[in-house]
């Protein structure tokens, strides 16, 4: 079974603006896809389904079995425990530090103590930053506040990890380990979908490669390349 399946959705906005029309796109478990396209093509639109940011205007979405095409306010929260994201805009909060802000994830959703004191170390570690977990944001550099991100999105240990533009802010080099680092999260089961506008990243990756062209799926390829 399919681990999200978009059927037939569409998006529409007031004043006739159709952002997503007739989507068609179904992801396994474990994929790693990259989603691509010119700015306007629909990829946010897409981010913001997929969270439950806001509704289809027709058509169904399913993630992990579960029919979000309809789903209540309060439901919402549950849903995103399955899917991490990662922005290219940090928002860490600055007076914590990096531990506090990867505990904050577990602490507004109840998590008791003992589990945050054991799963923070945990996560800091996959992403390399076990040894600054007392540092605060401004202490790191754009790529280090990066995996910072990425260990808070991984708290609850989502099926699913939306990195929405995760290399937007980064130099080369900081990109580099980011992507290393997806895969490496990728690796251990979790199932990777990547919007970006990088050329790059999207060719050295090699794996499966969504267009996006006004709204519609114009290009599926398992091994493909970002080609405009």
């Amino acid at each position: 079974m399919s681990l999200i399946d978009f059927r037939n959705v569409c998006k529409y906005y007031d004043g006739g603006v159709t952002a997503l029309k007739d989507v068609n796109l179904s992801i396994e478990p474990g994929e790693f896809v990259s989603i691509v396209g010119q700015s306007g093509t629909g990829k946010t639109t897409l981010v913001k389904l997929l969270i439950a940011e806001e509704p289809p205007s027709a058509g169904r979405i399913v993630v992990a079995g579960w029919d979000i095409t309809g789903i209540s306010p309060r439901e919402v929260p549950l849903l995103r425990k399955q899917i991490g994201v990662v922005f290219q805009d940090f928002k860490l909060l600055p007076r914590k530090t990096i531990a506090e802000n990867v505990a904050f994830a577990l602490e507004v959703s109840g998590a008791p103590g003992a589990q945050i004191k054991t799963v923070v170390p945990q996560l800091l570690k996959i992403v390399g930053l076990d040894h600054k977990a007392d540092r605060f944001p401004r202490e790191l550099s754009g790529g280090e506040q990066q995996r910072v991100v990425i260990a808070r999105a991984l708290a609850h240990r989502p099926k699913i990890l939306l990195a929405d533009e995760p290399t937007g802010n980064l130099d080369s080099f900081n990109t580099v380990e980011i992507i290393a680092l997806l895969k490496k999260i990728n690796e251990f089961g979790t199932t990777i979908l990547l919007v970006t506008h990088n050329r790059d990243v999207v060719n050295e990756l090699k794996r499966r490669v969504v267009m996006l062209d006004r709204g519609q799926i114009v290009s599926d390829q398992k091994r493909g390349r970002y080609v405009l």
